[in-house]
């Protein structure tokens, strides 16, 4: 399997498992990888989603072998099939999605990494917009995403000349959440998501909708939105459970619903 997928306590691991080509997508690679999100999206026992790779990448990006073969979907099947849904499902996917960045991400799969709502990188990680190297423009919403994490400026420097930026690097400059260094990095990260996956998923998701609009809206609008929304998590039965917990002074039990 190109993908693989595992669940524990709440969490849904989809790990990236082409490890002797760094991970780097094909067609039934990117299928399988929409059909594991539609499952993450679906499942109501998944409250957070974790997506890594295998190996030592996380992802190279397009498989070129097949890019450039005569027999295979070509450039605008590949976007069109293959990064495009993926992207909008994990941003669409209403359950934080957190990328833990184990290694080089590139080109398609940094663009990956960026769309989730938290990275978290290896502090061996590194991040390529690759593009330019072989002739072609940044896709996978990486002209969407790295502008609005980094800038303009900054996002066309690094799109133009493919310059590698570390993981540390890349926390500076606000494109990830963390770089974590090699000896922490497996128990920050398995408590970062953990902790995730007890939170009341629903209001998450809604306050991951709120970022997402905040973008687009002007404040009045903005301010309409959270109205909108704040009455939706108010009549969650976690609100309430937060609510008495916090009454009874102890921790809250939520359950996502």
């Amino acid at each position: 399997m190109e993908i693989l997928t595992e669940h524990r306590n709440g969490v849904m691991q989809i790990t990236l498992n082409r490890p002797e080509v760094y991970n780097s997508f094909n067609r039934t690679m990117a299928l399988q990888m929409q059909a594991s999100l539609n499952e993450a999206a679906a499942n109501e026992s998944v409250r957070a989603v974790v997506i890594t790779g295998s190996g030592k990448a996380f992802c190279a990006g397009q498989d070129l072998a097949e890019a450039i073969d005569p027999e295979g979907p070509g450039l605008e099947r590949i976007l069109a099939e293959h990064y495009n849904p993926i992207i909008q499902q994990i941003v669409a996917l209403p359950k934080p999605v957190v990328a833990l960045v184990n290694g080089v991400a590139a080109g398609a799969g940094a663009n990956i990494a960026l769309a989730c709502d938290v990275v978290i990188a290896h502090e061996q990680a590194s991040f390529i917009q690759a593009f330019s190297k072989i002739g072609l423009i940044p896709d996978s919403g990486g002209t969407y995403f790295l502008p609005r994490l980094i800038g303009a400026q900054k996002a066309l420097a690094l799109m133009m000349t493919g310059d590698k930026v570390s993981a540390k690097e890349a926390e500076a400059l606000n494109m990830i959440y963390k770089a974590v260094e090699a000896e922490t990095y497996e128990t920050f990260t398995a408590d970062f998501v953990s902790k995730l996956a007890l939170m009341p998923t629903r209001a998450l998701a809604l306050t991951k909708k709120a970022v997402q609009e905040s973008w687009n809206n002007t404040l009045s609008e903005q301010l309409n939105l959270e109205l909108a929304l704040q009455v939706e998590a108010g009549n969650t039965e976690d609100f309430k459970e937060g609510v008495q917990a916090f009454l009874d002074k102890r921790k809250p039990n939520f359950t996502g619903k």
